[in-house]
């Protein structure tokens, strides 16, 4: 990315080791993805998330150590980054090589190749911490039905997957209908229609239907998905492609016990990317994995990163980035 005046523009360059970013880790990147906030960074303003140009975007990636000065790496060794920032305030993943802080990195679970690692991504990531959060506030298969809003995104679309391979009756949110096909062969058991959930009702409670919910959108569909939580149930909140402002009341707070926990899958600690990704490698269907993939090369990224930003792209985008 480069910056012309007010604007900056994507083009595609040859740069030199030399213009990398200092870092302890130079990996070979092999597949990186697309993600909401890409779209963002590859804007003309860059979604006021990247301040200094030239800029390298792509905010995760998995590749293999070309060299390190960290003893925990060594070349070969396969390892997948998201989160910290990487692709806003430091150079990210649509390029060859990147370089990183080690303490960044997490090595690529057995199971795994790089490529379905993309495949699940910072999406698959935050979907699956959304997951053992909800959990550990108690959700079970057996608890009732579990809400998806932006199903047939990144995110939403990995989280039906998962859940549906765990045991769960997924009910997934689209506002796209021709999108049903597609999310009922990634395990979803009923599809509710965007307009059924997109505005606030002036009831502060409505009946008791979801028992936990991953919740991509934000904004007024959030506000009703609270009051329509069970006892004691859960949202995970992972996005705000519906806005940033919640107009919610603290009633199912205080007579249902509603927990609004919010998942946040840049600065997480080690050990916790350690459990998330190796229960990813564990418990992801491959299968459903494969058909929800869109692959890329480098040269398709600004245009793919215009339309995830009108909701025009279906589930995951792995950009291959030697192509």
């Amino acid at each position: 990315m480069e910056k012309a005046g007010d604007a900056a523009a994507a083009r595609l360059a040859e740069l030199e080791d030399g213009a990398l970013p200092e870092g302890e880790v130079t990996v070979a990147v092999e597949y990186s993805t697309l993600n909401y906030k890409d779209g963002l960074c590859l804007s003309p303003s860059g979604g006021g998330l990247v301040r200094n140009y030239p800029h390298v975007p792509g905010i995760d990636f998995a590749g293999r150590v070309e060299s390190s000065s960290d003893p925990r790496y060594r070349p070969g060794d396969a390892v997948v980054l998201t989160g910290w920032r990487v692709g806003e305030a430091h150079w990210g993943g649509f390029a060859e090589k990147a370089r990183v802080r080690a303490d960044w990195l997490v090595p690529l679970p057995a199971g795994l190749t790089t490529r379905q690692a993309m495949a699940i991504g910072t999406a698959g990531f935050t979907a699956m911490l959304a997951l053992i959060d909800l959990e550990a506030h108690g959700l079970t298969p057996d608890a009732g039905e579990v809400l998806v809003t932006g199903a047939a995104g990144g995110v939403g679309s990995v989280a039906v997957a998962l859940l549906a391979a765990r045991g769960y009756r997924v009910a997934a949110v689209t506002g796209r209908p021709e999108t049903a096909d597609y999310l009922a062969g990634l395990g979803a058991a009923r599809i509710v229609p965007r307009e059924d959930l997109a505005e606030t009702v002036k009831k502060p409670m409505e009946s008791e239907t979801w028992a936990g919910c991953i919740d991509a959108v934000g904004g007024a569909m959030l506000a009703r998905v609270l009051g329509q939580m069970k006892a004691e149930a859960a949202v995970a909140a992972v996005g705000n492609a519906g806005g940033l402002q919640v107009p919610a009341n603290i009633i199912p707070f205080l007579l249902r016990g509603v927990k609004l926990l919010g998942i946040n899958s840049v600065t997480v600690p080690y050990l916790r990317r350690v459990q998330a990704w190796d229960r990813l490698a564990r418990e992801m269907p491959m299968a459903k994995l494969k058909a929800m993939v869109r692959p890329a090369a480098l040269t398709e990224v600004p245009a793919l990163g215009a339309a995830i930003l009108k909701g025009q792209v279906q589930g995951r985008v792995v950009v291959d980035v030697r192509a």
